[in-house]
């Protein structure tokens, strides 16, 4: 069992660190002919449950690698130092001792893809990081609304690059989709680009507020020519989050990207996925429409605060055969 675990674990895992996105120029040739069918990417997802499942110990293994590409995440009002440390140490050690035993992976190194917090909590993730390589994550761009000027937002990115963040997530102008001004969109998300430096840049189109497929793919092509390195569905402030359908639109347009520059782009679905049969759900959309390349922490990310300890706990009933409540794994 062991040894099934372990090596459905660590397939498609362990990959090199993708290049950078560097773009392209801008050109709406790519994106002008899009024309999404609502009832046809509805019905793709609606069958996708029923056709695929994983269970036992391969399932164990898909959850492993699920917890590998959370970006687990603090985004509250009344957030502190101590929580955030309370956070990074849940990052640091992921799934209690003793399971990780029982599952022949104590010695896997198993963390959270990275940790993601506001601008003025990255000095305390710092602190609790240090010595890993876990990625701090930062959300900037006057995260979730973006309703503050362009240079307001470049000047945050670069201070929470000098903090220490290597990931931003950014929040694009959305009256910019509404209105179909694709070029000051590709505008506003390059030069959010050139201000990241180093760091990696994952931008939200938060999709709730889309009201089309359509929209939603073209803004995907804009992000991407603009040089994102991921692109993410939403804030997790929006009445409608990250959806299958939606989803399944966005990697789309992610696999026509790679097959048109050769540069592949990460996904990161983020807001409402609580739930372990959830993130296999979305593994299993991944591994469909984009292949294995995709299944590791460079190119796929889940942003999420409580799906770890739903994670844990069905790993707990794989291994001891009963759920536990979810007060036995907390800060998840």
């Amino acid at each position: 069992m062991e040894k099934v675990l372990e090596k459905n674990y660590t397939d498609s895992h362990q990959s090199k660190i993708e290049e950078r996105n560097e773009g392209l120029s801008f050109n709406t040739k790519y994106f002008d002919g899009i024309n999404i069918n609502r009832s046809a990417i509805e019905r793709r997802v609606g069958t996708l449950t029923a056709r695929r499942s994983v269970k036992k110990e391969f399932q164990a293994a898909w959850l492993l690698k699920a917890i590998s590409m959370i970006d687990l995440t603090t985004l509250a009002g009344d957030d502190t130092r101590g929580n955030v440390l309370r956070l990074c140490e849940k990052a640091k050690h992921p799934v209690r001792e003793d399971l990780l035993a029982k599952l022949g992976m104590q010695d896997a190194g198993l963390t959270t893809g990275a940790v993601c917090v506001y601008h003025n909590l990255i000095p305390f993730a710092k602190e609790a990081l240090k010595g890993t390589s876990i990625p701090i994550a930062a959300v900037s761009t006057g995260f979730p609304a973006g309703k503050i000027s362009l240079e307001e937002k470049l000047t945050e990115i670069k201070k929470s690059v000098a903090a220490g963040a290597t990931e931003i997530d950014i929040v694009i102008s959305r009256d910019l989709v509404l209105e179909s001004k694709w070029k000051e969109l590709y505008e506003e998300v390059k030069l959010c680009r050139q201000a990241c430096g180093d760091a990696h840049m994952k931008t939200i189109l938060a999709t709730g507020e889309i009201p089309t497929y359509t929209k939603v793919a073209k803004a995907s092509w804009v992000a991407m020519m603009a040089g994102s390195d991921f692109i993410k569905t939403s804030t997790g402030k929006e009445s409608v989050n990250a959806t299958l359908a939606v989803s399944l639109v966005m990697i789309r347009c992610i696999r026509d990207y790679y097959e048109l520059t050769g540069v592949k782009v990460g996904y990161k679905p983020a807001g409402g996925i609580q739930k372990a049969k959830q993130a296999l759900d979305y593994l299993i959309l991944i591994k469909e429409e984009l292949g294995n390349d995709w299944l590791n922490p460079h190119l796929f990310r889940f942003g999420a605060s409580s799906l770890l300890g739903d994670i844990e706990r069905q790993l707990e009933h794989y291994v001891t055969g009963r759920y536990s409540a979810g007060f036995r794994h907390p800060m998840a």
